[in-house]
């Protein structure tokens, strides 16, 4: 017969090893986020075109233009957190409820724009291409950034560094992946988690 102190090691035994099999790219935040990317492979994305995508220190980075990361799952409602660094001339961008996974563009998809010196700067960091301007510009370029992107109904927010830049009803897309483009300069996404809304 086992002596409770052997029955308590089987259990936290037991607990443990379930923990360890959990996946971090699923595994879910106390506040009900889930993480895209467990800084160590690329499982939960298709890669698109020719960029670098590099994984490493709990990095996700390209230098290298031009493609796009898609995920493998789609998504209807939704809150993204992401933490991303940035040259001043890099041009990429967070993609959502694209519509053709293999061909992802600002007309098929929502574009939420990262990039400081796009001609036309009503879209350039912070906007939603071709659907909501973004004013004042932000700049993002040298520096780690907090982006949120709220998608609910028709309702779409983004918010960087706190402030919002853009809140706009647009009902065009209703779901779909998310992508992460790589169209020029570095980009590094260190956080990248969402929320089911």
């Amino acid at each position: 017969m086992k002596s409770i102190h052997q029955r308590v090691a089987a259990i936290v035994f037991a607990f443990a090893s379930a923990l360890l099999s959990i996946s971090p790219v699923n595994a879910q935040s106390s506040d009900g986020y889930n993480s895209l990317m467990d800084g160590a492979s690329l499982d939960s994305w298709n890669i698109i075109g020719n960029a670098n995508w590099n994984i490493g220190k709990g990095m996700i980075e390209s230098n290298k233009p031009t493609g796009f990361l898609v995920s493998t799952k789609s998504y209807k409602n939704f809150i993204i957190r992401a933490e991303f660094w940035a040259e001043s001339n890099t041009n990429s961008g967070i993609f959502i409820r694209c519509q053709d996974p293999n061909k992802v563009t600002a007309a098929t998809s929502y574009e939420v724009n990262i990039w400081d010196t796009r001609p036309g700067q009503e879209y350039s960091t912070g906007a939603i291409v071709d659907v909501a301007k973004v004013n004042p510009i932000h700049k993002a370029g040298g520096r780690w950034n907090t982006m949120e992107i709220v998608a609910n109904g028709s309702q779409l927010k983004v918010s960087m560094n706190g402030a919002v830049t853009v809140d706009v009803k647009d009902s065009k897309f209703a779901d779909g992946p998310i992508a992460l483009q790589s169209a020029g300069g570095t980009i590094k996404f260190r956080k990248l988690e969402i929320k089911p809304i």
